[in-house]
């Protein structure tokens, strides 16, 4: 059982330091059925009451899977509060992310109790906000990133000017911050060596929503563009099917690689195993820096397909900053007077989470 204090510590980080709230402010709390099997019942209820104890009025919602249909009673909850918590995978989706004048919206990828109480949700968010705006500025201003990983993955390109417009890549919150500014793929170009399962962003819903396979999967990237896929040909076949299917029904440009990023957040623990459910799986462990993910199949982000790779290094300007999935905020200045200003963080980097659904073959 979680401990209680280390729970209102999550939850006061999300509501102070992520959601800015104060006193006397409204906080709408919305819980997912956690029959669902993403969201426990524990941890939104924890937020909600840790909000009445800082003198805020909160009201937790229950609601239901995230099918794409309106709901215009969500919709109006949350235009009658100051802020709304997601605990609930509709908060990715958006239709709930427009931006509203005055509301703040939080999207919370701590699924459980014990997720919302461990680093992961105490771990300052100011800390990561610091973070994350380096590792911006060090991508951003680089003449040349290269990624690589130990089962192939060779890519590499620039961030094009297009992201520097995306300095508020999204109106939702996102708590705990565990990823950096998405750059454009634009300008890259390469192979990326697969993780087992395409699976989806969380943009909208789909059935079957990931695909498995087994062996080595490639993807062949030039400039922002799939290009094909190499491997067995079997697999090939599978995933070539899964885009053109996923292109129809939702009639996007199948083979756009939109965008990606890396994960931060050394406290990002995946306790099950993927395979019980690889959508889940994927939707949590992309903030954990031994995951870099990329936004596919439509123009825009976060489009439909994502595709993950593990234990990537990722070099800026010859400088590697993940080291086959370890972020080494102390490799550049930009990022290691982070470690200087959050002496808290220099435990959780030196002592990363290694538990990411995936048996560990390092």
């Amino acid at each position: 059982m979680t401990d209680a204090g280390a729970l209102a510590e999550g939850a006061r980080n999300l509501l102070l330091n992520c959601a800015d709230l104060t006193a006397g402010q409204t906080v709408l709390v919305l819980a997912e059925d956690p029959a669902l099997g993403w969201y426990d019942a524990e941890a939104p209820r924890a937020v909600a009451e840790e909000a009445r104890r800082l003198g805020m009025v909160s009201t937790l919602v229950g609601v239901g899977d995230p099918a794409d249909r309106p709901d215009r009673g969500v919709a109006e909850a949350i235009a009658e509060h100051d802020c709304t918590v997601f605990f609930a995978r509709i908060g990715d989706q958006d239709r709930f992310s427009s931006p509203i004048p005055g509301r703040t919206a939080v999207m919370c990828y701590a699924r459980d109790a014990d997720m919302l109480g461990s680093a992961y949700g105490r771990a300052s968010h100011h800390a990561f906000h610091e973070l994350k705006e380096a590792i911006d500025e060090v991508l951003l201003n680089a003449k040349r990133i290269e990624i690589t990983c130990r089962r192939g993955t060779a890519y590499a390109g620039v961030a094009s000017e297009e992201t520097q417009t995306w300095r508020s890549d999204t109106s939702v919150r996102r708590f705990p911050l565990g990823v950096p500014l998405p750059m454009s793929a634009s300008d890259f170009s390469g192979r990326l060596a697969l993780v087992e399962y395409l699976t989806p962003t969380g943009s909208r819903s789909y059935e079957p929503a990931y695909v498995a396979f087994d062996g080595p999967l490639f993807a062949e990237i030039e400039r922002g563009r799939i290009v094909g896929f190499t491997g067995d040909p079997a697999e090939v076949a599978r995933a070539q099917e899964h885009y053109q299917r996923i292109a129809d029904k939702f009639g996007i440009e199948r083979d756009v690689v939109h965008s990606w990023h890396a994960g931060i957040h050394p406290g990002c623990a995946y306790v099950a195993g993927v395979a019980e459910n690889p959508d889940r799986w994927s939707n949590t462990v992309f903030t954990n820096p031994r995951f870099v993910h990329f936004h596919t199949c439509g123009d825009y982000a976060p489009g439909e397909i994502c595709l993950m790779v593990l234990d990537q290094t990722i070099s800026v300007d010859g400088v590697t900053l993940w080291d086959h999935g370890r972020l080494r905020p102390e490799a550049l200045p930009e990022t290691k007077v982070c470690l200087d200003n959050w002496p808290e963080l220099n435990a959780l980097f030196a002592q990363p989470s290694d538990l990411i659904g995936l048996a560990d073959d390092r």
